[in-house]
């Protein structure tokens, strides 16, 4: 009789897979993973939340002073850290009520375009990419809007993160503030000394009397110590910032006076 042998079946040949693109293995790891699911869900989610407070935040201030900005508890924390005196001299005043030699000056002298533009100046900005690309002394270009963008809503520093916060607050204060309230805001949270900060507390302080009365060429030397208010002084001014000051009543005729932030 015959016997059955019990035959091992042969091995099926293994099919080569073909190798996975590191785009494709992570297409196959999003599409069956709970864990990225969960984390897409929680960032759509967070930036749904910023997009909603920002631009609440942007509304609220578009009609409430801005009494205080990080810069301000910047300032205030140094100096209390270094042992001096830590007053914050800053003055809210409405537009209507600030002269409008102020309001010419700083834009004669930080922004000359900025009733024309949408809060960039993108030849400016262009120039200023050429000039430090060259490992000159780091040039900025942030026109009178972006300023506001930074003080109002962030903080000091570089950083591409910050730079493109920016960018988004800039667009949106363009949007639903408008230049004169962006020109108000700018007027009254700029850094004009130590300390100090608005042409109200600046002329206040170092001239003795409201910013209403404020003469052009006052206006002008609050607006020469903008780029460094804490090295330069309006009360003590320098030889180069005199020199500054006189070159920005010079742009503050050749822009047409009060008439060219007229019709903003």
């Amino acid at each position: 009789m015959a016997k059955n042998i019990l035959r091992t079946p042969p091995e099926t040949p293994k099919i080569a897979q073909p190798k996975l693109s590191l785009w494709q293995r992570f297409r196959v790891f999003r599409e069956n993973s709970s864990i990225y699911r969960w984390v897409l869900k929680k960032i759509y989610r967070g930036m749904l939340y910023f997009f909603g407070i920002s631009l609440v935040w942007v509304i609220v201030l578009k009609f409430v002073p801005v009494w205080i900005t990080p810069t301000m508890i910047d300032r205030k924390f140094d100096a209390i850290a270094d042992g001096k005196n830590s007053e914050i001299h800053s003055d809210w005043t409405p537009y209507e009520d600030i002269s409008k030699e102020a309001a010419l000056a700083v834009v004669a002298s930080e922004d000359q375009l900025f009733p024309q533009h949408f809060g960039f100046d993108f030849d400016a900005m262009w120039g200023a990419f050429k000039h430090n690309w060259k490992g000159k002394r780091i040039k900025g270009a942030s026109t009178i809007s972006q300023q506001v963008a930074k003080n109002v809503f962030l903080w000091q520093g570089r950083s591409y993160i910050r730079k493109v916060l920016e960018v988004y607050f800039t667009f949106l204060i363009e949007v639903i503030w408008g230049k004169e309230r962006i020109l108000e805001v700018y007027l009254n949270v700029a850094e004009t000394g130590k300390m100090t900060f608005g042409v109200e507390a600046a002329s206040q302080r170092f001239y003795g009397h409201s910013a209403n009365n404020i003469s052009r060429s006052e206006a002008a030397r609050i607006a020469a110590v903008l780029p460094s208010p804490n090295r330069f002084s309006i009360a003590n001014p320098s030889s180069y910032v005199q020199r500054r000051t006189n070159f920005i009543v010079r742009q503050m005729r050749g822009l047409g006076g009060k008439a060219y932030i007229s019709k903003m």
